[in-house]
């Protein structure tokens, strides 16, 4: 890593998204249930180490691209400039980071926004790289309402119609994937989406909805990952395969709340995780593995009570990481461009209650946190752009899309 110079204090304008506990959630009650699958013992999680001093010398040259109302998601359209950015309230703009022209994205979904709800994830195809926009297929993800006050996230697949200098629209918008099953409350939905680097399978995060106990349960897909075929339909070669659905579709359970999936450039699979009350994870992710919650967390529950940690049960799979306390992840990335060459392969992670990007290196199955760059808000998401620099857009109701370059 090369020694940058001074710090560059971002000025961000408005905060919003406050939260209690690391992710806005509230917990109660414990339960200890055995495992459904017993994967082959798992070291003890790596602690991180303590948190650098809040202003760590980071030299970046910070550039306002925009401002959007309750950013979630921003996502690059593969081959071409444009970064589209999901609004929380059912919305969705582009933005050409070359000029700073912003447009507006119409055939959008009806979404739940309230609490951790809203419009979510985007994801594309990288097959369909292409220098302008064009047609292209899109992925969607979101919090619907069900009956009886019940919600759940959905994921759509779409065709994706731009006229580059003004508008874009969604035809054809299909569900091809819905949490089962729709619950109360307005928490926990996860609905991260990525795309195995062959292109042909679809790998989502799947949150408990602040219910516990369903994530050891996998007659449901509620605290799991699912690896599905890019229609939506269950993968062949899931691990629960013979059980029939909905446990047909799980890649990996025992989760919590999974705001952060990505592959690294050597093909592993990577999620970033809330914690309770502290305890926050970076797992790799492994076909049939339970992750332990709720039975085991490196946290506590929001009231104090203890959680048993990942030590004392060596059949439920401990994080590679864990952070006390939280840093609350958003999205994270494995950076791969050469602005910031000494970066390469690195997580960089967006830090909502940390205000700040975490960057972790992996060697082989180990992953260390190295430094803390500190900013002045919440950090919802990260992206890396076709220039190689990186963009980072902030959480709240003004939340503006930053490039970030090197000073």
């Amino acid at each position: 890593m090369i020694a940058l110079p001074s710090f560059l204090a971002i000025g961000l304008a408005g905060c919003g998204g406050g939260s209690s506990g690391s992710d806005g959630s509230a917990q109660t009650g414990g339960v200890t249930l055995p495992p459904t699958q017993s994967p082959a013992p798992s070291p003890t999680p790596t602690p991180a180490p303590t948190p650098p001093k809040p202003n760590v010398p980071l030299a970046l040259q910070k550039d306002p691209i925009g401002t959007f109302a309750n950013p979630w998601a921003v996502s690059f359209a593969p081959g071409t400039s444009f970064a589209f950015i999901s609004e929380r309230a059912g919305t969705m703009k582009f933005v050409d980071i070359r000029n700073g022209q912003i447009g507006n994205v119409s055939g959008l979904p009806d979404v739940d926004f309230r609490g951790q709800g809203g419009l979510g994830d985007i994801a594309f195809l990288p097959s369909e790289a292409a220098s302008s926009l064009g047609r292209r297929t899109i992925y969607l993800s979101w919090a619907e309402a069900g009956s009886g006050d019940t919600r759940g996230a959905a994921v759509g697949r779409g065709t994706l119609i731009c006229d580059p200098t003004t508008t874009c629209q969604i035809e054809a918008l299909t569900v091809i994937w819905r949490q089962e099953p729709k619950v109360d409350g307005d928490g926990h939905y996860s609905h991260k989406i990525a795309i195995s680097p062959d292109g042909k399978y679809l790998f989502v995060s799947s949150g408990d909805r602040q219910k516990q106990t369903p994530a050891q349960d996998n007659g449901n897909t509620l605290g799991t990952i699912v690896r599905l075929n890019l229609d939506g339909s269950p993968a062949t070669g899931n691990p629960f395969a013979n059980r029939g659905g909905p446990a047909n579709q799980i890649w990996s359970f025992g989760h919590r709340n999974i705001l952060g999936l990505q592959f690294a450039p050597n093909g592993s699979l990577w999620a970033a995780e809330h914690g309770p009350r502290g305890g926050d994870e970076f797992n790799r992710i492994e076909s049939g593995a339970n992750y332990g919650w709720p039975i085991v967390s490196e946290g506590e529950h929001y009231d104090g009570r203890p959680i048993p940690s990942h030590s004392s049960r060596s059949d439920l799979k401990a994080p590679t990481l864990s952070w006390t306390p939280a840093i609350a992840p958003g999205d994270f990335i494995f950076y791969t461009g050469t602005a910031f060459n000494p970066w390469r392969g690195d997580a960089l992670i967006a830090g909502l209650k940390s205000k700040a990007i975490i960057q972790v290196k992996l060697s082989g199955d180990t992953a260390t946190e190295t430094k803390r760059f500190a900013f002045d808000y919440r950090l919802r998401d990260i992206a890396q752009g076709p220039d190689g620099h990186v963009y980072v857009i902030e959480d709240g109701d003004n939340g503006r899309l930053l490039k970030l370059t090197p000073g």
